[in-house]
């Protein structure tokens, strides 16, 4: 079975993920095969993702490293989110109405 492309945007958001889970385990100044000791994951699956192999890594994986790096998934969920998109505007979009 072949996985589906990602968007842009999941692609970033998976950056994102990779950049801060990466930076919460070095300020932890523990390493990659701690933490996934501790949190009862690979270090092959930890790497993954913090090389941004894995951009959309399985929940309990990213909650099993949040708990250990001792972030919330509030916080996590917060700093990868990327404001809302606007494709459509009411100008463009003859079924708003624009009139006063």
């Amino acid at each position: 079975m072949s996985r589906r492309r990602l968007d842009p945007d999941a692609r970033r958001r998976g950056q994102m993920l990779a950049s801060r889970l990466t930076q919460a385990r070095r300020n932890s100044g523990r390493s990659a095969e701690a933490v996934a000791r501790s949190a009862g994951i690979s270090v092959e699956t930890v790497r993954s993702i913090e090389k941004g192999r894995t951009s959309t890594p399985e929940f309990f994986t990213v909650a099993a490293l949040a708990t250990e790096l001792g972030i919330s998934l509030d916080t996590l969920y917060a700093s990868v989110r990327l404001p809302p998109r606007s494709d459509l505007h009411a100008a463009d979009n003859p079924s708003v109405d624009t009139s006063d």
